[in-house]
């Protein structure tokens, strides 16, 4: 797969920095370094930087950070990185063993050593392992941190990668057992094999000791669909294999392998089935009809499975939404489906316990409010199960370490497993929820977390986050950077909820889709002029801060108000809203944004489109563009040419971009620290005056 597919685009007659979407070519990289040299410089220089550098590091490589897991039969697999393995050890060890403060770890792999001997910059991409045994893994490693990956075939008993096993070129691919010597591959198998977004179109079966070109075919996907992939289910007794074709972001076509055909489920194609043995379940994001009743967005159904496929229609609801209750997701253990709640953006738990073909529901007692998590521990593949109830509980908020629990669904009895010391002093400080007014009547919630001390006086550095994108709900979370860094030294943080999340559910995601895009920018809006209203700061000392699609988000809006900020950290961003469909994955999205090469739909995008509206004779506040060549996710030329354009337009923006990093802008700890300390420096610049 190419790295720069960007040079295909059809070339846009009025955008003179097309060559900077040439992601490796030696101008644009002469480009970078000119840009990265200057604005290191300047942000390294200040007394700010190498403190909050060593605090950052520090809280990455902390020694008590807890070491999550994921459960494979009869261990719980784990990857860490600290100050002397940069780039990480893969490891496991059992239960018994987690539990103890020290656990002892068993190494499979140190990935700094494996690049080392191999002259490569690996970056962890996961293992997809081969059940009950889990000996034969599936390892994804990426150069740099990008999302396209090598696959490569690793033994766990003898520790190292299996002689002509399985392996992949890198590629944006999908890898999953059928059995130990066949595996299903959706990868790039030459041209006409991927889609429009990048990513596999073909999924083929491929059996060991064969080439890969003599793979068979087996599910085939549309040239303009996001991604075609496949799911197997290896449950004794009820086995499934489940092919879907994601025809768009929120829209996908599942079909489940019959003997020798496949038989496309009835469900919404904006649904999301799973099943459980003989039930199935499914989440939905628009409202559903099924016989005399009508089920809302957001709720979560189940049904008896093979009654479904006969042609049945009888779902009932585990989960129903409110004004304030959406779903946050669920997991599944061998007889229960635990329910993860926001209320309000606060979490709560319930739980279902099936008997038979029946749900009967009980509430669990956990710690509230804040973000909850949870996980399963059940391994379908182990017989007798000793863990088939047993689930794994993360609890966070902003001032609260996480910790972590085992849990047994049934009741609300859990053991605490581990727990993180502080990493910033929080007495004296407090977190409270408001509520903002957008431009179109809309309350729109927001946390602020105020430092010791801190007065409604206007004169508070604060800074803004937001999203507001893609169903994606900003919880609250515990950070020792913020903290360190932002906190301590009386910065005010605060993070806003907007339109576009799943803070509420479907529709608050849905009502800011497309056509509808501006409502999460003000809502964004509202919630600054909120801040400047009452007093908690103002323009001369808010900054504002997003990545991603949250890039976006502070692009657009600090282009349409200028005047209400004087800083400005927009991380990974989307900004060529008239291009981003032809770079990298950013055909995927069109479901979210809309397609600009519809004339109706490059209208309301050309209103907001940041690299359209940034304008020379506006004055701005200083923006730090953050990025990385790596990303081959959102591509890098979107933050080089806004900064390139502002530039000519005579304004001065600051411009980082790591030369690895992926889509998270960095590939170790102490590139995170570098970057984290660039951000936060340039933030007390601006705002601490």
């Amino acid at each position: 797969m190419s790295d720069t597919p960007a040079t295909a685009a059809p070339p846009a007659a009025d955008d003179p920095y097309l060559w900077l979407e040439d992601v490796h070519g030696e101008k644009a990289l002469n480009w970078v370094r000119e840009r990265n040299a200057r604005s290191q410089k300047e942000l390294t220089a200040r007394p700010e930087y190498e403190i909050i550098r060593a605090q950052v590091l520090d809280v990455l490589n902390a020694k008590d950070r807890i070491p999550y897991v994921s459960r494979r039969g009869n261990w719980l697999y784990n990857f860490w990185q600290d100050e002397n393995h940069k780039r990480g050890l893969w490891r496991r060890t059992t239960l018994a063993e987690y539990r103890k403060a020290a656990p002892e770890w068993e190494l499979l792999l140190d990935l700094d050593a494996l690049g080392k001997a191999e002259g490569e910059n690996w970056v962890w991409g996961g293992a997809t392992c081969h059940g009950p045994e889990y000996r034969r893994c599936l390892l994804s490693l990426s150069r740099g941190g990008a999302d396209a990956k090598v696959v490569r075939e690793f033994d766990t008993a003898i520790k190292s990668f299996v002689k002509d096993g399985f392996v992949l070129a890198e590629a944006k691919s999908d890898v999953t057992w059928i059995d130990e010597n066949t595996i299903y591959v959706a990868t790039d198998f030459g041209p006409g094999s991927m889609t429009d977004s990048g990513y596999p179109r073909i999924v083929k079966r491929w059996k060991r000791g064969t080439p890969l070109s003599a793979a068979a075919t087996v599910f085939e996907g549309e040239k303009t669909d996001v991604a075609a992939g496949v799911s197997v289910d290896r449950t004794p007794g009820f086995e499934r294999t489940l092919f879907v074709r994601s025809t768009d972001f929120y829209n996908s076509r599942y079909f489940l392998q019959q003997t020798d055909k496949l038989l496309e489920l009835d469900v919404p194609s904006d649904a999301s089935p799973a099943f459980m043995r003989d039930s199935m379940l499914l989440t939905l994001r628009s409202d559903m009809k099924a016989a005399d009743k009508t089920f809302p967005a957001g709720s979560l159904l189940v049904t008896d499975a093979a009654a479904h496929l006969k042609g049945e229609r009888r779902w009932r609801a585990l989960f129903t939404p409110t004004a304030t209750r959406s779903l946050s997701g669920y997991t599944t253990t061998r007889d229960h489906v635990i329910v993860d709640v926001l209320d309000n953006v606060a979490s709560k738990l319930e739980q279902w316990h099936k008997r038979g073909g029946e749900f009967v529901f009980s509430e669990i007692k956990a710690p509230f409010p804040g973000t909850l998590g949870v996980s399963a521990l059940h391994d379908p593949l182990v017989k007798d199960d000793a863990l088939a109830d047993n689930y794994l509980m993360t609890y966070t908020d902003f001032l609260t370490p996480d910790s972590l629990y085992v849990a047994t669904a049934g009741g609300s009895a859990r053991e605490l497993l581990k727990s993180r010391k502080p990493l910033f002093e929080a007495r004296g400080m407090r977190v409270e929820q408001r509520f903002a007014t957008s431009k179109d009547g809309t309350r729109v919630p927001y946390f602020i977390v105020w430092p010791p001390g801190a007065k409604a006086d206007g004169l508070n550095p604060t800074l803004l986050y937001g999203y507001g994108g893609f169903e994606v709900s900003l919880n609250p979370w515990y950070s020792g950077g913020l903290g360190r860094s932002w906190y301590q030294r009386g910065g005010v943080y605060v993070v806003a909820n907007i339109r576009g999340g799943g803070e509420f559910g479907p529709g608050w995601h849905q009502s800011a889709l497309k056509a509808n895009r501006q409502r999460a920018f003000d809502d964004f809006i509202a919630v600054a002029d909120d801040l400047i209203a009452h007093k908690v700061t103002s323009p001369k000392h808010l900054g504002i801060e997003g990545g991603s699609n949250g890039g976006l988000l502070v692009g657009a809006v600090f282009t349409q108000r200028p005047e209400l900020f004087n800083a400005v950290v927009c991380q990974v961003p989307l900004l060529d809203m008239r291009r981003y469909n032809r770079l990298l994955a950013g055909a995927s999205w069109m479901a979210e944004y809309g397609d600009p090469d519809q004339p109706q739909e490059w209208r309301y995008l050309q209103a907001y489109s940041p690299y359209h509206n940034v304008k020379r004779e506006a004055k701005y506040p200083r923006v730090l563009f953050t990025t990385s060549t790596r990303d081959d996710r959102v591509h890098p030329g979107h933050a080089r040419k806004m900064v390139a354009r502002m530039i000519e337009q005579g304004h001065d923006p600051l411009y980082y971009e790591n030369i690895e990093g992926g889509h998270g802008g960095a590939a170790d700890n102490e590139q995170r620290a570098h970057l984290q300390a660039l951000e936060f420096t340039y933030l007390w610049q601006q705002l601490g005056g």
